[in-house]
């Protein structure tokens, strides 16, 4: 006994596919955009919440804080997103105070990222305040499922 069956509407979800696979590298872009700009607030956030003194010196063997003049040139500039960098099929950014110039601490030019490093790992003089590590734990998450949302939304946004 032979069957015989018959399908329509195949020529529409091979049209849409390739559709997707061409639109796929932008809609990765541009969800790549999303989570590293929640990775920038996020960071931003925790720069803000560094604390902070208006002792300069550390004195007998004591550790100090960053001064507020250091606070400031980290906040002031905030966190910058780099360039995208495409390889193929790969996009990558960074996120991050890698760009960010200098200010002037003390009278003296400091470059920014060396300022923001040292608050953050600390040195031999002064207490580390890991503000960056605390944004990447608690900024992931939250970049993760924003960046899944804005493929989902370009994704149906084409099917429909």
């Amino acid at each position: 006994m032979a069957v015989e069956m018959k399908t329509t509407g195949m020529e529409e979800i091979s049209e849409m596919l390739q559709q997707m696979e061409k639109a796929a590298p932008g809609v990765a872009n541009r969800a790549l955009y999303v989570g590293a700009g929640i990775m920038a607030e996020e960071i931003n956030r925790e720069a803000a919440g560094i604390e902070a003194s208006h002792d300069w010196y550390a004195v007998n063997g004591y550790m100090r804080l960053p001064t507020e003049e250091e606070k400031a040139a980290v906040l002031s500039v905030g966190v910058g997103v780099a360039k995208f960098e495409k390889n193929g099929t790969e996009s990558n950014t960074s996120v991050g105070y890698s760009n960010a110039g200098y200010a002037t601490v003390r009278g003296k030019k400091k470059a920014i990222p060396l300022i923001a490093n040292a608050i953050n790992s600390g040195t031999s003089f002064m207490n580390k305040q890991p503000f960056f590590r605390k944004a990447v734990n608690s900024g992931s998450k939250k970049a993760i499922q924003a960046m899944k949302e804005a493929v989902e939304a370009d994704f149906n946004a084409m099917t429909k």
